[in-house]
Protein backbone atom coordinates (compact mmCIF):
# COMPACT_ATOMS: atom_id res chain seq x y z
CA UNK A 1 0.00 0.00 0.00
CA UNK A 2 1.53 3.87 -0.72
CA UNK A 3 2.23 6.12 1.66
CA UNK A 4 0.59 9.22 1.64
CA UNK A 5 2.43 12.34 1.81
CA UNK A 6 0.85 14.26 5.19
CA UNK A 7 0.36 18.08 4.55
CA UNK A 8 1.69 18.89 7.99
CA UNK A 9 0.34 22.19 9.57
CA UNK A 10 3.29 23.77 11.50
CA UNK A 11 2.05 24.79 15.23
CA UNK A 12 0.70 28.08 15.61
CA UNK A 13 2.57 31.10 15.29
CA UNK A 14 0.18 33.73 15.43
CA UNK A 15 2.34 36.02 18.20
CA UNK A 16 5.56 34.91 16.23
CA UNK A 17 7.44 35.47 13.36
CA UNK A 18 8.73 31.78 12.79
CA UNK A 19 8.84 28.69 14.72
CA UNK A 20 11.97 26.68 16.49
CA UNK A 21 12.10 23.59 18.23
CA UNK A 22 14.76 22.02 20.16
CA UNK A 23 13.86 18.71 20.09
CA UNK A 24 14.55 15.04 21.49
CA UNK A 25 12.59 12.52 20.23
CA UNK A 26 12.27 8.88 20.16
CA UNK A 27 12.88 7.18 16.67
CA UNK A 28 9.59 6.17 16.16
CA UNK A 29 7.78 9.20 16.30
CA UNK A 30 9.33 11.37 14.34
CA UNK A 31 7.26 12.63 11.27
CA UNK A 32 6.72 10.69 8.25
CA UNK A 33 7.24 12.04 4.60
CA UNK A 34 4.77 15.44 4.91
CA UNK A 35 5.73 18.87 3.68
CA UNK A 36 4.62 22.56 4.86
CA UNK A 37 4.39 25.70 3.45
CA UNK A 38 7.83 27.29 5.12
CA UNK A 39 11.63 26.79 4.58
CA UNK A 40 12.66 24.21 6.88
CA UNK A 41 16.33 24.46 8.63
CA UNK A 42 17.43 21.42 10.40
CA UNK A 43 20.20 20.87 12.22
CA UNK A 44 21.15 17.28 13.55
CA UNK A 45 22.77 17.32 16.69
CA UNK A 46 22.21 13.81 17.77
CA UNK A 47 21.90 10.60 15.50
CA UNK A 48 21.99 9.24 12.04
CA UNK A 49 19.80 7.98 9.30
CA UNK A 50 18.44 8.76 5.74
CA UNK A 51 16.99 12.00 4.43
CA UNK A 52 14.45 11.78 1.48
CA UNK A 53 14.07 15.32 0.34
CA UNK A 54 11.97 16.07 -2.78
CA UNK A 55 13.40 13.06 -5.37
CA UNK A 56 16.32 12.04 -3.59
CA UNK A 57 17.64 9.72 -0.50
CA UNK A 58 20.78 9.92 0.78
CA UNK A 59 22.17 8.84 4.19
CA UNK A 60 22.52 11.93 7.06
CA UNK A 61 24.80 11.90 9.81
CA UNK A 62 25.15 13.83 13.47
CA UNK A 63 26.30 18.07 12.59
CA UNK A 64 24.14 17.92 9.09
CA UNK A 65 22.16 21.69 8.27
CA UNK A 66 19.78 21.29 5.28
CA UNK A 67 17.51 23.76 4.05
CA UNK A 68 14.06 22.49 2.96
CA UNK A 69 12.31 24.89 0.60
CA UNK A 70 8.28 25.58 1.18
CA UNK A 71 6.08 22.42 -0.09
CA UNK A 72 8.81 19.99 -0.23
CA UNK A 73 8.15 16.57 0.87
CA UNK A 74 10.65 15.52 3.09
CA UNK A 75 11.57 12.86 5.73
CA UNK A 76 13.66 12.71 8.19
CA UNK A 77 14.24 8.43 8.97
CA UNK A 78 16.37 8.24 12.27
CA UNK A 79 18.47 4.98 13.04
CA UNK A 80 17.65 3.26 16.22
CA UNK A 81 21.31 2.15 17.30
CA UNK A 82 21.69 6.11 16.83
CA UNK A 83 19.83 7.11 19.96
CA UNK A 84 20.74 7.94 23.38
CA UNK A 85 20.71 5.39 26.34
CA UNK A 86 16.32 6.52 26.47
CA UNK A 87 16.34 5.83 22.71
CA UNK A 88 16.03 9.54 21.60
CA UNK A 89 17.36 11.15 19.14
CA UNK A 90 17.88 15.04 18.70
CA UNK A 91 17.70 18.51 16.15
CA UNK A 92 17.08 21.72 16.17
CA UNK A 93 14.97 23.28 13.40
CA UNK A 94 13.41 26.50 12.31
CA UNK A 95 10.12 27.06 10.24
CA UNK A 96 9.73 30.53 8.72
CA UNK A 97 7.39 31.46 6.07
CA UNK A 98 8.89 33.24 2.62
CA UNK A 99 6.66 35.94 3.74
CA UNK A 100 8.71 36.42 6.63
CA UNK A 101 12.04 36.73 4.52
CA UNK A 102 10.13 39.38 1.91
CA UNK A 103 8.64 41.55 4.70
CA UNK A 104 12.26 41.56 6.49
CA UNK A 105 13.82 42.60 3.31
CA UNK A 106 11.10 45.82 2.74
CA UNK A 107 11.41 46.54 6.44
CA UNK A 108 14.81 46.19 6.76
CA UNK A 109 17.33 48.03 4.53
CA UNK A 110 20.56 46.46 6.05
CA UNK A 111 19.04 43.13 4.76
CA UNK A 112 17.52 44.31 1.79
CA UNK A 113 20.96 44.99 0.96
CA UNK A 114 22.55 41.71 1.69
CA UNK A 115 19.75 39.64 -0.10
CA UNK A 116 18.64 42.19 -3.46
CA UNK A 117 19.47 40.08 -6.60
CA UNK A 118 20.12 36.61 -5.11
CA UNK A 119 17.90 33.39 -6.08
CA UNK A 120 16.03 31.77 -3.85
CA UNK A 121 16.46 28.35 -4.24
CA UNK A 122 14.27 25.45 -5.20
CA UNK A 123 16.13 22.41 -4.55
CA UNK A 124 17.02 21.38 -0.83
CA UNK A 125 20.63 21.68 0.13
CA UNK A 126 23.08 20.61 3.01
CA UNK A 127 25.45 23.13 3.74
CA UNK A 128 29.51 23.18 3.80
CA UNK A 129 31.57 23.03 6.98
CA UNK A 130 32.07 26.89 7.09
CA UNK A 131 28.09 27.91 7.08
CA UNK A 132 27.32 24.42 9.01
CA UNK A 133 29.46 25.71 11.85
CA UNK A 134 27.76 29.64 11.72
CA UNK A 135 24.55 28.25 11.86
CA UNK A 136 25.19 25.50 14.12
CA UNK A 137 26.02 28.34 16.31
CA UNK A 138 23.21 30.54 16.05
CA UNK A 139 20.33 27.45 16.36
CA UNK A 140 22.36 26.15 19.67
CA UNK A 141 22.70 29.73 20.89
CA UNK A 142 18.70 30.13 19.72
CA UNK A 143 17.89 27.46 22.55
CA UNK A 144 18.87 29.92 25.45
CA UNK A 145 17.12 33.12 24.12
CA UNK A 146 13.92 34.79 24.70
CA UNK A 147 11.78 35.52 21.63
CA UNK A 148 12.96 38.72 20.91
CA UNK A 149 16.85 37.45 21.37
CA UNK A 150 15.46 34.31 19.02
CA UNK A 151 14.25 37.09 16.46
CA UNK A 152 17.54 39.37 16.57
CA UNK A 153 19.16 35.86 15.84
CA UNK A 154 17.69 34.99 12.72
CA UNK A 155 18.52 38.20 11.34
CA UNK A 156 22.17 37.12 11.55
CA UNK A 157 20.88 33.74 10.17
CA UNK A 158 19.03 35.22 6.65
CA UNK A 159 22.18 36.32 5.05
CA UNK A 160 23.85 32.78 5.82
CA UNK A 161 21.25 31.01 4.37
CA UNK A 162 20.22 32.69 1.13
CA UNK A 163 24.08 34.25 0.11
CA UNK A 164 26.07 30.60 1.24
CA UNK A 165 28.36 29.32 -1.78
CA UNK A 166 29.64 25.98 0.15
CA UNK A 167 26.77 24.14 -0.18
CA UNK A 168 25.37 20.62 -1.96
CA UNK A 169 22.14 20.03 -3.52
CA UNK A 170 20.55 17.28 -1.97
CA UNK A 171 16.99 17.16 -3.27
CA UNK A 172 14.85 18.45 -6.38
CA UNK A 173 11.15 18.92 -5.87
CA UNK A 174 8.50 16.65 -7.30
CA UNK A 175 5.37 18.07 -8.86
CA UNK A 176 3.37 15.02 -9.47
CA UNK A 177 1.48 13.39 -6.41
CA UNK A 178 1.62 9.78 -7.59
CA UNK A 179 5.56 9.83 -8.42
CA UNK A 180 5.87 11.15 -5.23
CA UNK A 181 4.53 8.09 -3.67
CA UNK A 182 6.18 5.91 -5.78
CA UNK A 183 9.62 7.50 -5.32
CA UNK A 184 8.37 7.27 -1.41
CA UNK A 185 7.74 3.35 -1.89
CA UNK A 186 10.87 2.94 -4.11
CA UNK A 187 13.17 5.02 -1.08
CA UNK A 188 11.88 3.47 1.93
CA UNK A 189 12.30 -0.40 0.50
CA UNK A 190 15.92 0.52 -0.54
CA UNK A 191 16.17 1.93 3.29
CA UNK A 192 15.10 -1.32 4.55
CA UNK A 193 17.06 -3.83 2.62
CA UNK A 194 20.07 -2.08 0.96
CA UNK A 195 21.80 -4.58 3.28
CA UNK A 196 20.96 -7.64 0.86
CA UNK A 197 20.82 -8.26 -2.78
CA UNK A 198 17.60 -6.21 -4.22
CA UNK A 199 16.13 -7.35 -7.50
CA UNK A 200 14.65 -5.58 -10.16
CA UNK A 201 11.50 -8.33 -10.04
CA UNK A 202 11.26 -7.69 -6.47
CA UNK A 203 11.52 -3.81 -6.53
CA UNK A 204 8.78 -3.43 -9.10
CA UNK A 205 6.44 -6.22 -7.47
CA UNK A 206 6.25 -3.77 -4.70
CA UNK A 207 5.35 -0.64 -6.36
CA UNK A 208 2.93 -2.94 -8.40
CA UNK A 209 4.98 -2.45 -11.73
CA UNK A 210 6.58 -5.04 -14.28
CA UNK A 211 9.94 -5.26 -14.66
CA UNK A 212 10.47 -3.47 -17.82
CA UNK A 213 8.29 -0.63 -17.06
CA UNK A 214 10.10 -0.47 -14.09
CA UNK A 215 12.90 0.34 -15.46
CA UNK A 216 11.71 2.61 -17.95
CA UNK A 217 10.15 4.68 -15.30
CA UNK A 218 12.79 4.55 -12.87
CA UNK A 219 15.43 6.14 -15.48
CA UNK A 220 13.39 8.68 -16.76
CA UNK A 221 12.67 9.99 -13.42
CA UNK A 222 15.99 9.82 -11.77
CA UNK A 223 18.37 9.98 -14.78
CA UNK A 224 20.14 6.37 -13.47
CA UNK A 225 18.88 2.75 -13.28
CA UNK A 226 17.65 1.37 -10.60
CA UNK A 227 21.31 -0.36 -9.86
CA UNK A 228 23.37 2.77 -9.90
CA UNK A 229 21.00 3.98 -7.27
CA UNK A 230 21.21 1.36 -4.61
CA UNK A 231 25.25 1.24 -5.56
CA UNK A 232 25.23 5.36 -5.01
CA UNK A 233 22.98 4.82 -1.61
CA UNK A 234 25.37 1.96 -0.92
CA UNK A 235 28.46 4.05 -1.23
CA UNK A 236 27.43 7.30 0.76
CA UNK A 237 26.10 4.82 3.87
CA UNK A 238 29.85 3.85 4.04
CA UNK A 239 31.12 7.05 3.25
CA UNK A 240 29.00 8.04 6.82
CA UNK A 241 30.22 4.91 8.80
CA UNK A 242 33.98 5.18 7.60
CA UNK A 243 33.72 8.81 9.07
CA UNK A 244 31.79 8.15 12.22
CA UNK A 245 32.19 4.39 12.90
CA UNK A 246 35.43 2.30 14.29
CA UNK A 247 34.09 -0.34 11.86
CA UNK A 248 36.95 -2.17 9.59
CA UNK A 249 36.62 -1.84 5.48
CA UNK A 250 35.82 -5.43 5.25
CA UNK A 251 32.68 -4.91 7.94
CA UNK A 252 31.35 -1.66 6.31
CA UNK A 253 31.82 -3.92 2.60
CA UNK A 254 29.02 -5.91 4.11
CA UNK A 255 27.26 -3.67 6.49
CA UNK A 256 26.20 -1.28 3.26
CA UNK A 257 25.16 -4.51 1.05
CA UNK A 258 28.25 -5.95 -0.86
CA UNK A 259 29.04 -9.31 -1.11
CA UNK A 260 32.60 -8.85 -2.01
CA UNK A 261 35.49 -6.97 -0.76
CA UNK A 262 37.92 -6.54 -3.40
CA UNK A 263 34.88 -5.66 -5.31
CA UNK A 264 33.28 -2.94 -2.73
CA UNK A 265 37.21 -1.43 -2.99
CA UNK A 266 36.55 -1.21 -6.60
CA UNK A 267 33.54 0.69 -6.75
CA UNK A 268 34.24 2.64 -3.99
CA UNK A 269 37.30 3.93 -5.91
CA UNK A 270 35.89 4.41 -9.06
CA UNK A 271 33.43 6.71 -7.92
CA UNK A 272 34.58 8.43 -5.23
CA UNK A 273 38.42 8.88 -6.32
CA UNK A 274 39.95 7.34 -3.51
CA UNK A 275 40.28 3.86 -1.95
CA UNK A 276 37.75 3.26 1.32
CA UNK A 277 40.96 3.78 3.54
CA UNK A 278 41.84 6.74 2.25
CA UNK A 279 38.32 8.23 2.41
CA UNK A 280 38.57 7.58 6.26
CA UNK A 281 42.21 8.87 6.67
CA UNK A 282 40.90 12.21 4.91
CA UNK A 283 37.91 12.74 6.88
Amino acid sequence: MEDVVIPYELPETENHSFFFIDQYIDTRLEAKLHRHDAWELYYVVQGRGARMAGDTLLPFTEGNVTLIPPSMHHHWNYSPSSADEKGHVHYRMVAFKHSFVLNCMETFPELRNRLTGMTFPTEALTFGTASSRLIRHSLTKMDGLDELGRLCEMFRLLPILFTASDYTFVGKPMRIERDVRRMQQICAYVMAHYIHPISLDDIATEIGMNRSAFCSYFKRHKGMTFSQFVTRYRLDTACNLLTHSQNSVSEICYLVGFQDVPHFVRVFTKEKGMSPGRYRKKH
